[in-house]
């Protein structure tokens, strides 16, 4: 699994064969109802449960459905949620292009998001994709999509997080961050 390596997963096997085995199943019983209980959202593709035809992100009242940030996976949502500074809705590709995996435009939520833009009215589309290649590919995609539209198209700023020294800065995140300074 992403993120998990030999030795954490020998920490998670060892734990539960010390666990009492009711534990060991739940855990196998959830595995196995995963796929059951979750669904895509029709408009957003964010994840939902299933039975449910939206998101609440999206059919909340108090969201701006004419702002949408555009993210890569369901899981980005939960980062841009735990702001608490986002009142918009989202809307999930289902990945980045990359040519070398042998993921194209098409095999994203893109054209589902030009729709989207017609539909409700968008006014603002926050590009909320990695700041990787295939992100910022994905990214300069979407703009080439929206010319002679009235959408505001902007970026999540980039640059040094909190706490970093710059002499332990990537020259890509260096050059955003000088790219993108604001006065004080």
């Amino acid at each position: 699994m992403p993120g998990v390596g030999p030795r954490t997963a020998e920490r998670y096997a060892y734990y539960l064969l010390r666990a009492n085995k009711h534990k060991s199943d739940t855990i196998v019983r959830t595995l196995q109802n995963l796929h059951d209980g979750i669904d895509q959202c029709k408009k957003t593709f964010a994840l939902i449960e299933k039975g449910t035809e939206y998101s609440s992100l999206y059919t909340d009242p108090d969201r701006d459905k004419e702002i949408v940030a555009v993210v890569a996976e369901p899981f980005d949502i939960v980062a841009l949620e735990n702001t608490g500074n986002y009142k918009g809705t989202y809307h999930v590709l289902g990945g980045l292009i990359s040519p070398i995996d042998g993921i194209g435009p098409e095999q994203l939520k893109i054209r589902e998001l030009l729709e989207r833009v017609k539909q409700d009215n968008v006014t603002e589309i926050i590009l909320a994709t990695n700041a990787s290649v295939e992100g910022e590919s994905t990214a300069l995609y979407i703009q080439k999509q929206l010319p002679g539209t009235t959408v505001s198209i902007t970026r999540l700023a980039r640059g040094l997080p909190v706490g970093v020294d710059l002499e332990y800065a990537d020259q890509i995140t260096l050059s955003r961050a000088l790219e993108g300074r604001t006065a004080v």
